[in-house]
């Protein structure tokens, strides 16, 4: 068995490559990303696509991937019907035979355990969401999606415990750093990624100010700061 290696594509754009070869891809926005260093098409192979909610900058290339790829995408009923009757996606590709999944929700998909929880944002089919992995290993990587901070963050910590937390930072349409780093505190994972910066000018431009803000709220996380196509493996 191998080690979970996790790939910032930009954005909130994630490659996650589990111990056994799994690829999972969360909000893969690559077309039209101007911080993604890859094209749509370069990518492959993919056994799930989770979909945090249906703002285009994180639908992005889901459908495209999922068709070409024949992964299963995750996300809420209604974005999953708005995608099948909007952009084409088959019903088949869609978890628990096409219906998809809701908050609380947990699936199995080739041993890797995928569970939906809340975010608090804006959605225009159903409610915005983040995504808890947890990896054959047991490894569990907690994807926030779009949100501010919420105090249940501290319930994740306890029910699922976070080894990885990928983050928002930019500030406008989710927490800036100063919440980030409370996130930190709440989670209590061992390491964060940060993301959502840096991709339009209104949003923070680089994850200074979050690195400086958590090793004062959060000093026990080590934060990782990747750029676009970079890889962070998990020892």
């Amino acid at each position: 068995m191998g080690k979970t290696v996790i790939k910032w594509l930009g954005h909130s754009a994630f490659q996650i490559t589990s111990p056994e070869g799994k690829v999972v891809l969360i909000d893969p926005w690559i077309t039209g990303n101007p911080l993604c260093p890859i094209k749509a098409r370069d990518i492959e192979a993919a056994d799930m696509v989770l979909v945090t909610h249906d703002h285009s900058d994180h639908i992005g290339d889901a459908v495209d991937i999922a068709k070409r790829t024949r992964a299963t995408v995750c996300c809420m009923p209604e974005t999953a019907d708005n995608l099948k009757a909007e952009h084409g996606l088959p019903e088949g590709l869609v978890v628990n035979g096409g219906i998809g999944m809701n908050i609380g929700g947990t699936v199995a998909i080739k041993g890797i355990e995928v569970t939906m929880v809340q975010a608090h944002h804006s959605s225009g089919t159903a409610n915005p969401s983040g995504y808890i992995v947890k990896m054959e290993d047991g490894t569990t990587v907690y994807h926030a999606g779009d949100t501010g901070v919420f105090g249940s963050m501290q319930l994740f910590a306890e029910v699922y415990g976070i080894d990885v937390a990928l983050l928002p930072i930019g500030g406008c349409f989710t927490m800036d750093a100063a919440q980030a780093a409370v996130a930190l505190r709440l989670l209590n994972p061992r390491i964060a990624i940060p993301m959502h910066y840096k991709t339009f000018p209104f949003l923070a431009q680089s994850a200074k100010g979050f690195v400086e803000v958590a090793r004062a709220k959060a000093p026990r996380v080590k934060v990782v700061e990747l750029n676009p196509g970079e890889t962070h493996t998990l020892g």
